[in-house]
């Protein structure tokens, strides 16, 4: 499979500066993409087993298509963006597999449970 695009839209009152907010949204969004795609801490014996990124392979420029981030208009006042686009990422991947395979993967990663990504 391949995610060719990511579109969300968030509401965070009035955005003071667009590009950090489109930022906060974007690295979001890709974390949580990593993460429900392959990424993985386990333990043995009570310590870590990845050491570094050989061990850890966070999410690469070429795994995602474009993320679209829509900023909604408002009047409310600035209320900061933090990392909104994290948690609705695994779900939204979650549904788009299943709706494309018609089947659910509810194990984490998924590469570990047979989705593969291009």
């Amino acid at each position: 499979m391949k995610i060719e695009k990511i579109t969300c839209a968030v509401d965070c009152g009035i955005a003071v500066n667009p590009d950090i907010v489109d930022a906060q949204i974007q690295s979001g969004v890709g974390y949580g993409i990593g993460h429900i795609m392959r990424d993985q801490i386990t333990l043995s014996s009570g310590k870590v087993d990845q050491f570094n990124f050989p061990d850890y392979e966070p999410l690469r420029i070429g795994d995602i298509g474009a993320i679209d981030v829509h900023i909604i208009p408002s009047a409310e006042a600035p209320s900061g963006i933090g990392e909104p686009g994290t948690p609705p990422a695994g779900p939204a991947l979650a549904n788009a597999v299943a709706a494309l395979a018609g089947t659910m993967v509810s194990t984490l990663p998924m590469t570990e449970n047979g989705v593969t990504f291009s």
